[in-house]
């Protein structure tokens, strides 16, 4: 019992196996990890945001002056492309508008306040921002409603690609 117990603290005393250690030393992939800490960056860019106050007009295709593609070669994506100064906001940004929360789009869906700043215009300068409606001048009934002279506008991400109809999918925050 002795040598039995002697043995024990013999082992307890002795220094532990060193952990095995994979042949290569590649990173070991983390996506919830990768998932937590661009939530965080999201959230710390969110709370960094600074809401811009602009005057607003609106324009469509058949207006005078307006093509059918964006300034990146796109296609506009009606009630989401919005012209922007790019010394205010650089092209690619996606910008949440408030007050147009809760507007009617197109497909009779609410609109949930995103936009993507792919166009700019001759007349966009400064705090101005042209937000696009569509197809004709009927298309801008839906924003006629709004107080054009003061909107907020906020950059909360980036995009990569042509604007869609659906809400951004960010690649980026701020």
């Amino acid at each position: 019992m002795i040598a039995g117990l002697a043995a024990a603290l013999a082992l307890a005393a002795s220094p532990a196996p060193a952990p095995a250690t994979p042949a290569a030393s590649a990173p070991v992939a983390d996506p919830i990890g990768d998932i937590i800490w661009a939530a965080k960056g999201a959230v710390s860019d969110a709370m960094n945001a600074v809401e811009t106050r602009m005057r607003a007009t609106l324009y469509h295709v058949g207006a005078r002056g307006v093509g059918s593609r964006d300034s990146l070669g796109c296609h506009p994506a009606a009630m989401r492309t919005v012209a922007v100064d790019p010394k205010v906001f650089p092209r690619r940004s996606i910008l949440f508008i408030k007050e147009t929360v809760g507007l009617k789009m197109p497909d009779g869906s609410a609109h949930d306040g995103y936009w993507y700043a792919s166009d700019v215009g001759g007349a966009i300068k400064g705090q101005r921002i042209d937000l696009f409606t569509g197809v004709g001048a009927a298309s801008m009934k839906a924003l006629q409603a709004l107080n054009m002279t003061t909107i907020s506008a906020v950059k909360v991400g980036v995009f990569e690609g042509c604007p869609s109809s659906r809400s951004p999918t960010m690649v980026a925050s701020n």
